[in-house]
């Protein structure tokens, strides 16, 4: 457990030293899923970072396609490149552009960015997995405000339709988006009585930043049948620094000189 906290403290330092140097990119919803995507890479997947091809894997989606820096991160800590490139974040002729592009990366599974795209490309990949009979799992993390887009649950139809159970859908539920609280944008309801009503098995986490809690979800969406499953995280936006959490306005823009230092030092504290 110990050293799944060590991780996620320094891939939230790494998030916030890639996006100070490119002085571009989105700090608050990267923060918000670095428990969710830790326990994925460096506890649940079957991946082997030598071989990102490997025939049986597990997949995994970054539908919030902005969030580019958490997924970077994570990769480089797992091994599928070297550390050092992550400051090439959105330079000129890197491989690590704004959102996440398969052509150039070692671990990107598919190219995102369109909010709900990802959604609905996860749910193709996985029903490949299960015609092709593979014993692997999708898994796609998506945001709360990527929800507004129809195109998102015409997906999540699509997945109970064909009872995609080898689905994992991770919601970021950090309550907030670009233009603010996402109930003040478009109320989004019950989230886990509507996925329910879409036939999946809706599991809910209380604290999206436990990994005892996201390990049990994983265990029982594990268990699921016949329904692909939704963990439905309640997360902190900016997740770690202070004048970053539950802060609209961090959503996309990168911090000062100083405003690094402190948040390095709260991160380090």
């Amino acid at each position: 457990m110990q050293i799944l906290k060590d991780t996620a403290k320094i891939i939230r330092k790494d998030i916030i030293n890639m996006i100070f140097k490119a002085q571009s990119g989105h700090p608050g919803g990267s923060l918000s899923s670095v428990e969710i995507m830790t326990l994925l890479y460096f506890e649940v997947m079957n991946i082997d970072p030598k071989n990102p091809n490997m025939d049986n894997r597990d997949k995994f989606i970054l539908s919030k396609g902005h969030c580019a820096p958490l997924l970077y991160a994570v990769l480089a800590r797992a091994g599928f490149f070297d550390i050092t490139e992550l400051d090439t974040l959105r330079k000129l002729g890197s491989r690590l552009q704004g959102h996440p592009d398969m052509h150039t990366l070692p671990g990107i599974e598919i190219s995102t960015g369109s909010l709900g795209q990802g959604i609905s490309a996860s749910v193709g990949i996985a029903l490949a997995q299960k015609l092709d009979k593979k014993d692997s799992y999708t898994y796609v993390l998506c945001g709360d405000g990527e929800l507004d887009e129809g195109i998102a649950w015409e997906a999540f139809m699509a997945a109970a339709h064909y009872k995609i159970n080898n689905l994992i859908v991770f919601v970021d539920n950090n309550g907030f988006q670009i233009d603010g609280q996402t109930c003040n944008v478009m109320e989004l309801g019950d989230l886990h009585k509507k996925f329910e009503a879409f036939g999946f098995n809706a599991i809910y986490v209380d604290d999206g930043h436990d990994f005892d809690k996201l390990r049990n979800a994983v265990v029982s969406a594990k268990k699921s049948a016949d329904k692909p499953s939704c963990i439905i995280c309640k997360t902190i936006k900016g997740k770690g620094v202070s004048f970053m959490e539950n802060n609209a306005s961090w959503h996309g823009k990168a911090p000062s000189e100083e405003q690094t230092k402190q948040a390095i030092l709260e991160l380090e504290a």
